[in-house]
């Protein structure tokens, strides 16, 4: 079974939610309405929560955990993710927050306690190192990653357009599971 309790704790999925087979979702997760989940997903609430918006689309082969309490870390870092937040594929979020309509490219890594405000764009194979904030409006690029420019009104529109694009991708996987 792909959607999986763990510590007396049980995934809650919102209305219309994918997950691919092929992922895992287990723990303390809730995804949010019309969400998306593709092939090869890891999302792992194991040990301290995950929250993840509506129309949010978390791409083939991404990892997300979050940074347990502990002796370093007294409260540890939930992962926090907004609405309609596209998660490239193969990206890394552990203990973050990221706010809503954010792309994040492939590859990219968000580290512990870091945190990505609204309607940002984080380049493919970016870092973003622990503890840092990425201002809203902005493009940024880079390992570790830095503000390259504001954002156009055009990048801007593509937020809502890449979480309408994935609904009805995932509507029409759905159907065809169902179908199946």
């Amino acid at each position: 079974m792909n959607v999986r309790p763990f510590g007396g704790k049980i995934p809650q999925l919102g209305q219309g939610v994918f997950v691919d087979p092929s992922a895992v979702v287990l723990g303390d997760v809730v995804l949010g309405n019309d969400c998306s989940v593709w092939p090869a997903t890891v999302i792992r609430g194991d040990m301290l929560h995950i929250r993840i918006g509506s129309r949010t689309s978390i791409q083939d082969g991404s990892v997300l955990h979050i940074t347990h309490a502990g002796p370093f870390n007294p409260d540890g870092y939930p992962l926090i993710i907004g609405d309609e937040v596209t998660v490239g594929h193969k990206v890394l979020l552990h203990g973050c927050t990221i706010g809503n309509r954010v792309l994040i490219g492939m590859g990219s890594i968000v580290m512990d306690g870091a945190i990505v405000e609204d309607e940002v764009i984080l380049g493919a194979g970016s870092l973003v190192p622990a503890n840092r904030t990425l201002a809203s409006g902005y493009l940024y690029m880079g390992s570790p990653a830095r503000q390259v420019r504001a954002l156009t009104d055009k990048e801007k529109a593509f937020f809502s357009y890449s979480a309408d694009n994935y609904v009805r991708l995932k509507d029409q996987h759905l159907l065809e599971v169902w179908a199946g």
